[in-house]
């Protein structure tokens, strides 16, 4: 049996040097400073929340309507908080590295090189798997299920349980900065530097579990959003009459489906070696360290198109509605959606090239990787089509998505070059790819991401977002990302190596320079995009549009209320057209009473998910630190919480039929009152959503 598990005592192997703070104050220099700043913000920062909740009584407010809610809308909403917040902490890490590779030219820099591993490694972690996973999957949480007309998704407290495993990831990732270390191993985790031989500290255990519940709930998630699309459509509402988007989220599902478990095996796997003995990918008795590789690109591929697939569905929203015109090649675009999630799984083998494989099969998957970026041209030009003599308006969302067309084109020119074998291995390990893997996620996910928070926002909360703050936080990534990236562009090809802590090529110096000015523009954009929020809280009246169609909008969740009932339909939309909404509106059908009402039944709250969610947070962490009595005592609460949850009769709660026909008139009558806005008045208070039919 490993020696991992001979750690005795009831601390296990916790001691005064896993406190951020101890270590900094025994060894004061800049690293171990970071660092303890870091932990002190984490730690002033919950307890602020935590005062500013208490001193305003809203402990009870939001264990009813949101801790424990199984509501898709509210469990979207607090996916995207829970990405928002990671966000921060991946800026500023990016920002860190920058400055370091920018000042350390033969020259130690200001970090030491473990805690450079570290923060490529959490930078990795977060952005990927705790700000763009929580992000896109809340906004299909929200989303879908109004653009296919359901009450919710089909499993509600599934979805929930997803959320807080998440959320335990998450919190695991946040905790490592203040008890012990993180991983330097990467945020591929690459053995044998991540087995226990050669990296026997808690850093890689952090990784291992933080990443296994949100991989886990990944699954589920996948799995749940997929029965939904199949099942709960409004009637009339076929696969072909599907918003875009909704074809982007079945997509994603899929791959979520089948992607992830190789991750949570590979990862289970790599626990295995390192608390039992176990051989999966050691250098000796019969391990194979390419079986990871291998399962780790079988995810990572398709994760990328995980990640981007929604994007593409936002934007397949976005210029429609503000091109005034019909999306430009429906039928094109679900074919080329389809492609790209069924091509995602035979290109991974191009990420490690370099790793021994013969020509013959290089060139086969060189030729897979270039077969891809032609379901994806068709997209460029789609898009490109329906803004052809459209009413365009550059509205934030529009900034967003124009930047993200001129910067994906430039990253896709660079993969199709990086999917050559020859050119791959001549730039495999340098920032090249660090830029072509930057230029591909940033304007493709990240652009994308907040396109679609900014577009739907009035729908969540009922009131629009402040439009200037919004230019300018868009302004600020699309230019922080050129002046952070491109360059790398210049010195991957004269062979700059990524992941390096110091260079030694001073002529390089210039480029890293104007490298590290551009994350000081994302933490501009970021600062924005917190300051368009509080000032549109602020100003949450003059901004209402309670009549729920801002922007002249085209598919189903335009056609209720802002912010969206619980319920959200009255009664299900009857579908004639792929534009739903937009055929309502011209044939006069759309904000009508119903002749009838019915009773909606709808599943109550539940703490269990969250409990669930809290108990695995603990187990990971015993694991961790193997706190052998923390383990069997979760592993205890764990199996009693998942039988009262799994086999406990559901809840259920019953609106009265009354109750939405009186809601739903009330807001049929306030409309009558309300005056119809041209898109020229699209940003003035007089924009209460209600929107005129002509553009």
């Amino acid at each position: 049996m490993s020696a991992a598990l001979a750690d005795g005592g009831w601390l296990g192997r916790l001691d005064a040097h896993s406190l951020a703070f101890y270590r900094a104050w025994k060894h004061p220099v800049p690293s171990q400073l970071i660092g303890a700043v870091a932990a002190a913000v984490v730690v002033i920062g919950l307890l602020f929340v935590v005062v500013w909740i208490t001193r305003r009584g809203a402990w009870g407010y939001l264990w009813r309507e949101w801790l424990t809610s199984v509501d898709a809308k509210r469990i979207g909403i607090m996916y995207i908080a829970l990405a928002l917040i990671m966000l921060g902490r991946g800026i500023v890490e990016g920002a860190l590295m920058r400055a370091q590779q920018a000042v350390a030219i033969n020259s130690p820099g200001v970090l030491a090189p473990e805690h450079f591993g570290e923060l490529f490694t959490t930078h990795g972690t977060i952005m990927i798997f705790f700000f763009g996973m929580p992000f896109l999957t809340g906004l299909i949480n929200f989303v879908m299920p109004l653009q296919i007309g359901a009450r919710d998704v089909s499993f509600p407290r599934l979805n929930a349980l997803s959320l807080w495993l998440t959320a335990a990831g998450a919190a695991l990732v946040m905790v490592s900065l203040v008890v012990g270390v993180f991983s330097t191993g990467g945020w591929t985790g690459y053995p044998p530097y991540t087995g226990i031989e050669y990296s026997p500290g808690v850093g890689v255990d952090y990784w291992i579990w933080s990443l296994a519940p949100a991989s886990i709930a990944t699954t589920l998630t996948g799995l749940n959003f997929a029965v939904t699309i199949y099942k709960e459509r409004a009637p009339g509402m076929t696969l072909m009459r599907m918003p875009l988007f909704t074809w982007t989220a079945l997509c994603t599902s899929i791959l979520m489906i089948f992607a992830l478990p190789p991750l949570t095996v590979a990862t289970l796997q790599l626990a295995l070696d390192r608390y039992l003995d176990f051989h999966f990918f050691t250098n000796d008795l019969g391990g194979n360290m390419m079986n990871y590789v291998n399962l780790f690109w079988i995810f990572g591929h398709p994760e990328v198109y995980i990640l981007i697939l929604p994007a593409f569905g936002v934007f397949s929203s976005v210029f429609p509605v503000f091109s005034a015109k019909r999306l430009y090649g429906y039928t094109s675009l679900v074919y080329a959606t389809m492609a790209i999630a069924v091509l995602s799984f035979t290109v991974w083998l191009h990420h490690f090239f370099t790793m021994g494989q013969s020509a013959n099969v290089n060139a086969i998957f060189g030729i897979a990787t270039m077969t891809i970026g032609i379901p994806t041209g068709v997209k460029v030009y789609d898009w490109l089509a329906t803004m052809y003599r459209g009413r365009v308006r550059l509205t934030s969302p529009m900034i967003w998505s124009l930047g993200f067309i001129l910067l994906f084109v430039i990253g896709g020119l660079s993969g199709i070059l990086l999917a050559a074998p020859p050119v791959d291995f001549q730039v495999h390990n340098t920032v090249f790819l660090v830029a072509h893997f930057h230029n591909m996620l940033i304007p493709g996910m990240l652009f994308g991401l907040f396109a679609g928070y900014m577009f739907w926002f009035p729908k969540a909360f009922g009131f629009r977002l402040h439009e200037g703050l919004g230019r300018l936080a868009a302004v600020c990534f699309i230019v922080g990302f050129c002046l952070t990236f491109l360059p790398l562009y210049v010195t991957g090809m004269e062979g700059m190596p990524r992941r390096a802590v110091v260079l030694h090529e001073a002529h390089w110096r210039p480029w890293l320079q104007v490298a590290a000015i551009g994350p000081l523009f994302l933490l501009g954009g970021y600062a924005a995009l917190l300051a368009q929020l509080w000032t549109s809280i602020r100003n949450r009246d003059r901004l209402a549009v309670p009549a729920g169609d801002p922007w002249n909008g085209r598919s189903l969740e335009w056609s209720i209320a802002a912010p969206a009932p619980e319920y959200n339909f009255s009664r299900p939309p009857q579908v004639t057209d792929r534009d739903a909404f937009w055929a309502m509106k011209q044939a006069g059908r759309a904000y009508r009473a119903h002749e009838t009402y019915e009773d909606i039944v709808l599943p109550a709250n539940t703490p269990w998910p969250l409990l669930l969610g809290l108990i695995t947070g603990l187990l990971c962490f015993g694991l961790i630190f193997h706190l052998w009595w923390l383990v069997l005592a979760c592993l205890a609460a764990l199996l009693a919480a998942t039988v009262l949850f799994t086999f406990g009769p559901p809840r259920e709660q019953v609106l009265p039929a009354a109750e939405i026909a009186a809601e739903h008139r009330r807001w049929l009558n306030g409309i009558e009152r309300m005056q119809p806005v041209g898109r020229d008045d699209e940003f003035s208070t007089a924009n209460r959503g209600l929107a005129k039919l002509t553009p």
